[in-house]
């Protein structure tokens, strides 16, 4: 059994990995974690209107749970308060599971610092799906390389997500530059001039309930090739991030990835 504690547990996400754990035998969730303008009551089971959970806690402090689990699962989606539970988790030597996304160089340079003492997965995607098309692009890259083809990637979500590009369509972009040797990254195009050489575009829209799509385009001369994965339930992410937790649990410390998980 791998006991959980969901921070942004009352989020959109937050709120399916709880529904996905409740029919997930090998799950518990002890508890949940939320902002302190979004906390009416201390039970979760009220919170959630789920009888099952009735008596868990919901608090604003991580550090008050953490001796009641095993894996943290952080959906805040606040990057600071990311970091501030990853330091947390880390000091108290539980697993840790992050799907928030938004992150600067920096606060990921700390998180990586926190992995010297604790297992933590970091993923801007936890679905089998896009974890498919990570490797499935990083192979398409580099048989293509050299080849005169362009990359572009394109994401679309739903009017509310906050971060643009998606962490998942920057994760994408990293394995094209890193194949490809790309080094100009650009969200945006106007005026009158060609493409650049060396160029890397990858392009946010947003609008509507979408709950996720992201396609890599590999341009070439009279023929084209697209690699696209559409979600249709945010239900994908939260069966990748229990499952996530639950490979994580007991792991000597380290910095891993949803490939070490999904054995890609």
């Amino acid at each position: 059994m791998t006991r959980i504690v969901v921070c942004g547990v009352l989020g959109r996400m937050g709120r399916r990995i709880v529904e996905m754990a409740l029919q997930d035998p090998e799950v518990e969730v002890a508890g949940g974690v939320e902002h302190p303008d979004c906390v009416t009551t201390s039970d979760l089971g009220s919170a959630l209107g789920r009888e099952e959970l009735k008596g868990k806690p919901l608090t604003t402090a991580l550090e008050d749970l953490l001796p009641l689990c095993d894996v943290v699962v952080e959906f805040s989606g606040n990057t600071t308060a990311a970091v501030g539970h990853a330091k947390l988790t880390a000091l108290d030597r539980k697993g840790l599971v992050i799907g928030t996304t938004g992150f600067t160089q920096e606060e990921i340079g700390e998180i990586k610092e926190c992995a010297g003492i604790a297992p933590i997965i970091l993923s801007p995607n936890m679905s089998l799906g896009v974890n498919l098309l990570f490797r499935l692009t990083e192979i398409a890259a580099k048989a293509l390389k050299g080849k005169d083809f362009d990359v572009e990637v394109v994401e679309l979500h739903h009017r509310f997500k906050k971060d643009a590009p998606s962490g998942t369509a920057l994760k994408l972009a990293q394995i094209l530059g890193e194949a490809f040797g790309a080094e100009k990254l650009t969200s945006c195009r106007e005026g009158h001039s060609p493409r650049k050489e060396g160029e890397l575009g990858v392009f946010a829209l947003r609008g509507g309930d979408v709950v996720g799509e992201h396609t890599v385009y590999f341009l070439g001369f009279g023929e084209r090739i697209e690699l696209t994965h559409r979600a249709g339930s945010r239900d994908t992410f939260a069966r990748g991030a229990l499952e996530a937790a639950k490979w994580i649990k007991d792991r000597p410390p380290g910095w891993y990835s949803m490939f070490d998980v999904l054995n890609l």
